[in-house]
């Protein structure tokens, strides 16, 4: 679920800063710029782990302040493909099933990877596995807020940066593509021993 990333980046530190230990200085830049954000193709990002290397600083004219190429480890949030989660539900639509793991929010599970067969109760603004038990079928409903076991199926980041004045000329921009999400997990639970932690609970 989290992994150490190795990573390079120009650290700047303005002049106020320069009254403290550089390292620590370093630290505070690095996680203010990184931590709780999403790196393309990386994942989550969490906390700074250590500095492997400082390169030489550099003073540019008409700026005080010092540049550095730091080298870092990061730990990141990013499940790999097949790997079991649990988390929390959070939202329901008749698309899929939304998740959260309380600190990251954008996991879906789409309406084709329910344990089969589900239904969506409109009433209820649910999803319901209609279990069958000997000859009755019975209505297991996904409530908000219960816990869900998952496996990750699939991982899509989409690039963010915003486009340059060339690109969005004369272009509109729907809210679709300012709301998409940075970094989203596709998870699926239509397999045995997946879905709600109660379901499968015999104790």
């Amino acid at each position: 679920m989290f992994v150490l990333v190795e990573m390079k980046d120009t650290v700047r530190i303005p002049p106020w800063l320069f009254h403290i230990n550089f390292n620590d200085a370093v630290v505070e830049t690095l996680n203010k710029k990184f931590a709780n954000k999403v790196v393309h193709n990386v994942g989550l990002c969490v906390a700074l782990w250590d500095i492997i290397k400082l390169d030489e600083s550099f003073i540019f004219p008409g700026d005080g302040a010092s540049h550095t190429v730091v080298h870092f480890h990061f730990v990141v949030f990013r499940p790999f493909v097949d790997e079991i989660l649990i988390g929390k539900i959070k939202s329901c639509s008749k698309e899929s099933v939304q998740v959260t793991m309380g600190f990251f929010d954008d996991i879906t599970i789409p309406a084709e990877s329910l344990q089969h067969p589900s239904r969506f109760v409109d009433k209820e603004q649910l999803w319901a596995w209609e279990y069958q038990m000997e000859e009755e079928k019975h209505d297991l409903y996904m409530d908000i807020g219960e816990e869900v076991r998952f496996r990750v199926s699939d991982e899509i980041f989409v690039d963010t940066t915003p486009s340059s004045p060339e690109n969005v000329a004369g272009e509109e921009i729907s809210d679709t593509d300012v709301k998409k999400a940075p970094y989203t997990i596709v998870g699926t639970i239509s397999e045995p021993g997946l879905g709600l932690l109660s379901w499968w609970n015999t104790g």
